[in-house]
């Protein structure tokens, strides 16, 4: 290990999840780090994206959720679990800005920007450079971290196409409605979480809901199928992601879609008519600390904005909905990693450079943010001249890692993934539990989970016992 007081700095290309959170693992590991973001809004100018909103470092533009946090039971709770263990800033400032969502770990959007570019901007071993890196990183960028995420610049995108001699990087994504919750009719809708399940805040009822019934939900229906879409020529024959479909692309696959996925009714029940099963119901998470905000939960949407409004106004409890921001359309891009990627993320074509992020082909943000976590240790350990390895497979970590550089099919197409647990190499399900008690076949499934999300807690220990960032 080099003992340069002073090693040359680490660059890292984007401020989002990722790129804050690669960041923070090379300053904490004791090595220089220059984060350069292209948005800002200063005396020179604003410079922003189609989706972001401020010049916020690890802005969340689509939702405010982190998903569950459930880590024994759940592959992202267990991704949680693993981040928290190793000082990642985003599972930091996440759980300070938390807001009530049931079994999830929703934060305060604004506030969780605010605390990571804080965090970041007071570290004495961060500079953070406010500008574009237009094409290739400079060639004397010896060590750098691209982790531009789905909003990659145009140049940067079409550097790395002709760097790769790929033929397509993107993928459409869509954002979510937000709503001010005094325009939401509590009368008609309800609070409760599915199943009355408590969330990281103890709050059994963090959503609100709203019911249809067999006629609204088709009147419903009629009006997302019909609705003028946003189009966008020069993104003609780039998929969706089947983790973020519009409602109007699910609603196209079937009239019944949407009701046996984001509209389900299951696990509610109306407290003001509790013998009648709603059809389907509409959720809402909470988006802000102040409860004055509301985000429409699997609302994702294309639909023009001038139909948006008075479409999502059919919706019981929703007849005067005022929203703080509407739905949308943007596109998210992702390099042929298995193709393109080693186990530490650098490409192969130039190991200079390592990706994280959405760009990798992870989906979500804590997947993002997982992916700039384990580039910023790589990065680091390499300046300390003491490379490390990926987390073993049997991580939630390590897993992704596997995906992303080779755990697709041979011969089929590489498509973006959130973590789950059938990444993880796989246990036999348990017949009885920790006191030899016999499992009921029903809930084996659970406790097998529960098993690999034991066995990756104890083998990221070990990794990260034979393997601290260097300080």
């Amino acid at each position: 290990m080099t003992t340069n007081s002073s090693p040359k700095p680490v660059h890292v290309v984007g401020g989002g999840l990722a790129g804050s959170e690669a960041a923070w693992q090379i300053a904490r590991a004791g090595v220089p780090v220059i984060l350069h973001e292209m948005r800002k809004d200063d005396a020179s100018g604003k410079v922003t994206t189609d989706a972001h909103q401020t010049d916020g470092l690890a802005e969340m533009v689509c939702s405010n959720s982190f998903r569950s946090d459930d880590w024994q039971f759940n592959a992202v709770g267990l991704l949680h679990a693993e981040m928290r263990k190793l000082d990642s800033l985003i599972m930091a400032c996440a759980d300070q800005h938390q807001v009530p969502a049931g079994g999830a770990l929703a934060v305060d959007r604004d506030g969780f920007s605010a605390e990571v570019t804080k965090r970041l901007s007071e570290h004495p071993l961060v500079t953070i450079v406010r500008e574009e890196i237009a094409g290739l990183p400079p060639e004397d960028w010896d060590n750098v971290v691209v982790a531009t995420g789905p909003l990659t610049s145009p140049a940067l995108a079409q550097a790395i196409l002709d760097l790769t001699g790929e033929g397509q990087l993107s993928f459409f994504d869509a954002i979510a409605p937000i709503i001010h919750y005094d325009s939401i009719d509590m009368d008609i809708a309800w609070r409760q979480s599915r199943y009355d399940k408590e969330g990281p805040g103890g709050d059994a009822a963090a959503y609100i809901n709203c019911p249809m019934n067999k006629d609204q939900y088709e009147a419903f229906i009629d009006a997302l199928l019909a609705g003028p879409k946003s189009e966008f020529k020069e993104w003609e024959n780039v998929p969706y992601f089947d983790g973020c479909l519009p409602i109007e692309v699910m609603a196209e696959r079937g009239r019944e879609t949407l009701r046996h996925g984001p509209m389900k009714p299951v696990g509610l029940t109306n407290p003001r008519d509790p013998t009648v099963k709603a059809h389907a119901i509409v959720q809402l998470r909470q988006d802000n600390a102040l409860g004055t905000l509301w985000n429409m939960v699997g609302f994702q949407t294309k639909l023009k904005h001038g139909v948006q409004a008075e479409t999502f106004r059919m919706i019981p409890g929703l007849e005067n909905a005022q929203f703080a921001r509407l739905g949308g359309l943007h596109r998210n891009t992702f390099i042929n990693s298995p193709k393109l990627l080693d186990k530490s993320l650098r490409m192969k074509a130039m190991p200079r450079l390592r990706f994280a992020g959405q760009v990798t082909g992870v989906e979500g943000y804590v997947e993002s943010a997982a992916m700039g976590l384990l580039t910023g240790r790589f990065a680091a350990a390499d300046r300390h001249g003491a490379p490390i390895d990926a987390p073993p497979p049997t991580t939630a970590l390590g897993a992704l890692v596997e995906h992303i550089t080779g755990g697709h099919l041979e011969g089929g197409s590489f498509q973006p993934m959130n973590i789950n647990y059938g990444l993880l190499p796989p246990l036999e399900a348990p017949k009885v539990d920790e006191d030899g008690k016999k499992i009921p076949l029903k809930e084996r499934g659970r406790a097998k989970k529960r098993l690999m999300s034991l066995r990756a807690l104890r083998d990221l220990d070990a990794w990260a016992g034979a393997s601290p960032p260097a300080a």
